[in-house]
């Protein structure tokens, strides 16, 4: 069974056929910046020039940095405010002429690690954590997404966490990895009060540098790096395309 996995991100929209009984990558996956602004429009014609890139005709899972209901946007966290009440399931499904599965794009993320990486039969509190343009967040309960939890706009010294330790913010203020490690762990620390997790998991583009801060992160809790790394939104993506298949 495969479907075609996008990722949609702050920065850039990336996407890959995946074949979802393995979670591999068939082909190397293509990527595009993401448009500047990133209007409704603007965004479905960049998922359009994936698919049509690939010259694909069937399902389609799309992840989006927003609370997703019913393929509605209820929010906007680094695209433009006018998603806020757009129905992007449909615009793509419009744009492509392909089905489409349209989820939060941590969460996308957090469902590939549970079946395929790092969280792969963990039971207990297990959060996923996306550290990219902004942080994503996705919280599983013995294996069972909640959905849409948005911790990276927990507020942290009177801002959302995501504008104090985003791995944008760290190249932005041109952080050390101690001074953002400084940061991340005040982050973890309010996670950690509410939730008491069993397991953290570290995915993102930053993921891929690991090696470089975790070491320097106390929590109570584990925490582990994502093992799909930055793939695993694409993943994750054609995994929510399952129903259509």
């Amino acid at each position: 069974m495969i479907a075609l996995g996008i990722d949609i991100g702050g920065s850039g929209i990336k996407g890959a056929p995946v074949d979802i009984r393995s979670g591999a990558l068939l082909v190397e996956r293509f990527r595009i910046p993401t448009p500047q602004p990133a209007t409704p429009g603007a965004v479905s014609e960049a998922v359009a020039q994936i698919v049509q890139h690939f010259k694909w005709t069937d399902p389609i899972g799309c992840t989006f940095p927003a609370i997703i209901k019913d393929g509605i946007a209820h929010s906007a966290a680094n695209v433009d405010k006018s998603w806020i009440g757009a129905n992007g399931q449909v615009l793509f499904e419009r744009k492509t002429n392909c089905p489409c599965q349209l989820i939060n794009d941590a969460d996308a993320a957090g469902i590939a690690e549970m079946q395929f990486g790092a969280g792969r039969g963990r039971k207990g509190v297990v959060i996923m954590l996306t550290f990219g343009t902004g942080i994503g967040s996705a919280l599983f309960l013995d294996g069972q997404l909640i959905p849409n939890t948005e911790l990276g706009h927990l507020q942290i010294r009177g801002k959302d966490a995501e504008k104090r330790a985003s791995d944008r913010v760290r190249q932005e203020k041109d952080l050390s990895w101690e001074e953002w490690a400084e940061r991340v762990d005040e982050f973890l620390a309010q996670v950690e009060f509410l939730f008491s997790p069993d397991l953290f998991i570290f995915g993102g583009g930053v993921s891929k540098k690991h090696e470089r801060f975790l070491h320097l992160l106390n929590t109570r809790a584990p925490i582990v790096p994502a093992q799909l790394m930055n793939d695993a939104g694409i993943v994750g993506a054609a995994l929510a395309a399952r129903s259509l298949l």
